[in-house]
């Protein structure tokens, strides 16, 4: 199964862990260390890509758009990878390893459905 890790941090964190050059270096090593891991172990199915702390939502019938994606919530999005594991419970144990989570960060895991868009628009 097919599993999406959506990173989670909140500005504190964020600034904690990469807020001067010495931090972000220390981070960023331990961010290969674990995607390398990740690959050698074949777990690793796209290794997603890190995201801007801005942008804007669009939401609703009315499609307001408000300024940031997480103007109701405290934590941001900061990228997302996908992996490959037996079940739910073993992408658990897979995220305990992510360095962002270690670092009192986030890790939300989501299940990968199956999409079949044949068809569709015709």
């Amino acid at each position: 199964m097919q599993f999406v890790f959506l990173l989670r941090s909140d500005e504190e964190d964020y600034q904690q862990a990469m807020g001067t050059p010495a931090r972000a270096q220390k981070s960023l090593q331990a961010w290969v260390a674990w995607i390398k891991e990740l690959e050698a172990q074949g777990q690793l199915k796209n290794p997603g890509i890190p995201l801007e702390r801005s942008g804007k939502t669009v939401r609703g019938k009315a499609l307001a758009v408000t300024d940031g994606p997480f103007t109701e919530a405290k934590d941001i999005v900061l990228g997302f990878i996908v992996v490959e594991a037996r079940d739910l419970a073993h992408a658990v144990e897979i995220a305990k390893g992510c360095p962002l989570a270690q670092g009192g960060g986030g890790v939300e895991i989501r299940p990968v459905m199956a999409a079949n868009f044949e068809g569709a628009g015709t």
